[in-house]
């Protein structure tokens, strides 16, 4: 049993826990699925589209921008929200090889199963 992070997790697991934390809720995984490719939307048509309100939108972005998965760029008085998948690739490429390397599991995605 490895008990070496059981009181704080480790300096670079944090921006990982983080963004899996983020896309970790229902309603932010909605959010995402909005989103066409290379899309961008202000939160007024984020709140339409999923019936919240407007600060409860504003809540979940603040968490995906904390997570820098979502990121924001104002044009005259709008703010326009976009995807940046980087970090969610880096979180999924780091689990992969904690999965594969440290623990020594064989992992194969090509045929989609479940058990590896």
């Amino acid at each position: 049993m490895n008990t070496e992070h059981l009181q704080t997790l480790p300096a670079d697991w944090q921006p990982i826990a983080r963004t899996l934390s983020a896309i970790g809720d229902e309603v932010r995984q909605r959010i995402l699925l909005l989103f066409e490719p290379e899309e961008r939307l202000t939160i007024k048509q984020i709140s339409q589209a999923i019936g919240l309100s407007r600060s409860a939108v504003v809540h979940h972005l603040a968490i995906l921008r904390q997570a820098e998965i979502m990121q924001s760029r104002k044009k005259g008085r709008e703010v326009f929200f976009y995807i940046d998948p980087r970090p969610v690739i880096y979180a999924l490429e780091q689990l992969y090889s904690y999965i594969g390397d440290y623990l020594n599991y064989p992992l194969n995605f090509t045929q989609g199963n479940k058990d590896g």
